[in-house]
């Protein structure tokens, strides 16, 4: 049963632009479906997640702290060492993580973790091996689709659907 769940931002959280306002400061755009669903693992299921991405961004910290997520990694080089650590201080296995990411920065976590995403947009060299590739694009709902499919496997997934009635 998966535990907990890693996210990367950039192309997996949002569409993967980066846009700047006339006086520099960066805007991301998150998907609220996706939001909704990493809500719902958190909060109604008592899960664990995890952001661990490339870049720095005050805007992901504010998204990670409206998520309830508890692990946020920013300006990593190395995600599957990160998430070593992750698993020892949570006291978890590989197999109890399922990941998401769209590009070769995210290829040795995801080729070690029990259940491996890519959005649709992600990276071809990914798409050859991860165990889903989503239908939706990153930014686009492909975090939620991730959640449903983990719903489902695990057996969750009549609970999930109550969490909204």
């Amino acid at each position: 049963m998966i535990e907990l769940i890693v996210l990367d931002v950039d192309g997996t959280l949002t569409d993967g632009k980066i846009s700047y306002t006339s006086t520099g400061e960066e805007t991301k755009s998150f998907d609220v479906a996706d939001g909704l669903a990493i809500a719902v693992w958190t909060k109604n299921f008592g899960k664990k997640a995890a952001i661990i991405t490339g870049r720095n961004s005050s805007i992901v910290e504010k998204r990670a702290k409206e998520l309830n997520i508890t692990h946020l990694h920013q300006g990593v080089k190395n995600k599957q060492e990160v998430l070593e650590k992750i698993l020892e201080k949570e006291g978890l296995t590989w197999n109890q993580v399922a990941a998401i990411g769209d590009d070769l920065n995210d290829y040795n976590m995801l080729k070690k973790v029990g259940l491996s995403f890519t959005p649709a947009n992600g990276t071809h060299y990914l798409k050859d091996f991860v165990h889903v590739v989503c239908k939706n694009s990153g930014g686009n709902g492909a975090v939620r689709e991730m959640l449903e499919y983990i719903f489902k496997e695990d057996g969750l997934e009549e609970d999930f659907l109550n969490a909204w009635v």
